[in-house]
């Protein structure tokens, strides 16, 4: 593994972390954007995995978006428009162009390779699972704000409880009382994953009403990359599958791919079909 540090315009810094062959050529890396309430390091296993189904002379560069390892946290004015500032920062370091995007960082990528559209940053390839971005109320973003209000009145379980019912709505948590479910974060959010979840909901704030609290148009995306590949698992929550679907209809010759065993954790994971899938396309 290669780790460097990169600064930013705005005087931030961003820690990267690549895998793979060291010094691959731009036209053989892919970058990888994580999601809320991860950090590159929980992303280590996927991108080990999809360095070695990539295969000899491929290289997988992931970075910690703000606010969470390495990196500096989120600066004042914080919006999708610093998320989309990084990816360049990114792309300019390794001369990639090649991008996959999970959840949270699905939706930075899509809004990036957006707006990189026809200049010398327009993405070769992407593709995204389970992208968090909400297209046209594909996704219900009405708890943000009940996320929010707990965490500004210092009752991170409260808000914890709320982002799990929020984000999984019609699971087995969502339909715990929000009073039982605090209690119970209460006794598992100090332990493992979770631990990193409560560690990381005050910078989730900003980037999930950033990504998800305004609907935006499949229209806007509608300039992607002919190919770019929507990744959805079958037992992710349904509002992923809308969105993928909404987006494919906007995107001309894109692809939409159903993973049958996977879920929305499946990438940090590594699920082998997944990665394997991921690596076919970017190999093709």
């Amino acid at each position: 593994m290669d780790e460097r540090t990169l600064e930013t315009d705005d005087g931030g810094r961003l820690a990267l972390y690549s895998y793979g062959t060291a010094g691959a050529p731009p036209q053989r890396r892919v970058l990888v954007v994580g999601g809320a309430f991860l950090t590159a390091l929980i992303y280590r296993p996927f991108a080990m995995a999809l360095a070695a189904g990539l295969g000899n002379g491929w290289a997988v560069d992931v970075y910690d978006r703000r606010g969470r390892g390495q990196s500096s946290e989120q600066p004042p004015g914080y919006s999708m428009a610093t998320e989309i500032a990084d990816v360049r920062t990114v792309l300019d370091t390794t001369g990639g162009r090649s991008i996959f995007g999970h959840s949270l960082g699905g939706s930075v990528v899509l809004n990036a390779a957006a707006e990189f559209a026809g200049t010398e940053h327009q993405a070769a390839k992407l593709a995204v699972y389970d992208a968090a971005v909400n297209i046209e109320g594909s996704i219900d973003a009405s708890w943000l704000s009940g996320f929010e209000e707990a965490l500004n009145a210092g009752r991170p379980d409260l808000a914890m409880a709320r982002a799990k019912k929020g984000l999984a709505p019609g699971s087995t948590l969502a339909r715990i009382p929000e009073p039982v479910l605090a209690a119970l974060m209460a006794v598992v959010s100090r332990t493992g994953v979770n631990r990193l979840f409560r560690e990381l909901m005050p910078t989730a704030v900003g980037e999930l009403k950033a990504a998800m609290e305004e609907p935006l148009s499949a229209a806007d995306f509608a300039d992607l990359p002919r190919g770019t590949c929507f990744l959805v698992g079958a037992k992710s929550p349904d509002y992923y599958k809308v969105t993928a679907a909404r987006l494919h209809a906007a995107v001309p010759g894109s692809e939409l791919k159903l993973s049958p065993k996977c879920v929305h954790g499946s990438v940090p994971a590594a699920v082998k079909e997944l990665v394997t899938d991921i690596a076919g396309y970017f190999k093709a």
